[in-house]
């Protein structure tokens, strides 16, 4: 059985730590170096659910997407959420290691796997890597959608591909509009709308996407906005890592068990579609499903 230290050495290779954006945490939380590795199990994000996935595998390495200390912390107490997850690792010999930012920018990457469960081809990174000679790494993906279809039949693709989740997905644009060229980003998304445009885009899938840029965005072109759960662009990422892992364990000879949480830990839990009437309120007048109230 490999070492944790030959298991993160692995990881690193993949995703090297020095590719991560400055503002990023990346890397092992928590674990001892000398410690055997046998069973990896794969996550979005490091909450107390997928914690206690891992110790119900009898995982000894659990590796998320999102880091667990983004901005630093003077306390791992167990009266914090965090700090019951650290003590939680702890005491069950799981080790975190943490690849985001790094693994955005890989090759391949988080959109890479996001392209892939829409099955799109990918044609390049949306915001390459100018350290990459070979133009493969970077932010996003710039990707055909072949054979073309339109924005209404492509948005059901992504929803049904997709995890399902509480938001479901969100889209703005003509329907009927003939969707070919495609950008993606796995994640928080809206910063990147300026080089979306100059990708000459019909359409961008990624998650979180605010108002006011959306807005900008939608009058500036006519760019089809599809918007889904952040969990959700992210998640095929775990499919595509453990993957990676798997082929690495075999060319070493390792025999470990590598497995991906089914666990949704987006925070929404329910949706809600409006009615063209307000509930049990008799001194509010009905919901004109046509507009705005006024």
């Amino acid at each position: 059985m490999p070492r944790l230290s030959e298991v993160i050495a692995a990881l690193d290779a993949l995703w090297p730590p020095e590719r991560a954006e400055s503002w990023d945490a990346v890397g092992t939380v928590c674990g001892e170096p000398d410690a055997e590795v046998t069973r990896v199990l794969f996550a979005v994000d490091p909450v107390q659910e997928t914690v206690d996935e891992a110790v119900r595998l009898g995982a000894n390495l659990l590796v998320t997407h999102h880091p667990l200390y983004l901005r630093g912390t003077t306390t791992v107490a167990a009266s914090t959420f965090k700090g019951r997850a650290v003590h939680t690792l702890i005491k069950n010999d799981i080790a975190l290691h943490v690849a985001h930012t790094n693994a955005d920018s890989a090759d391949p990457g988080v959109s890479d796997a996001l392209a892939g469960a829409l099955d799109l081809r990918v044609t390049g990174p949306l915001v390459p890597d100018p350290t990459d000679a070979q133009g493969r790494r970077g932010l996003g993906r710039v990707c055909e959608l072949d054979p073309p279809a339109t924005l209404g039949h492509f948005a059901a693709r992504v929803a049904a591909r997709l995890p399902a989740t509480a938001q479901g997905i969100r889209v703005a644009g003509d329907p009927d509009a003939l969707i070919s060229k495609v950008a993606v980003s796995g994640g928080s998304g809206d910063s990147l709308f300026a080089d979306v445009r100059a990708a000459g885009v019909d359409a961008f899938v990624t998650a979180d996407l605010r108002h006011h840029p959306a807005s900008e965005a939608r009058e500036q072109t006519p760019l089809a906005l599809i918007d889904a759960a952040h969990w959700a662009t992210e998640w095929p990422w775990c499919e595509q890592a453990a993957a990676q892992l798997d082929e690495i364990s075999d060319r070493h000879g390792w025999d470990l068990r590598v497995h991906v949480s089914k666990t949704v830990t987006d925070p929404w839990t329910s949706h809600h579609a409006p009615t063209t009437t307000l509930p049990t309120s008799a001194s509010r007048a009905p919901l004109d499903p046509s507009g705005a109230p006024n």
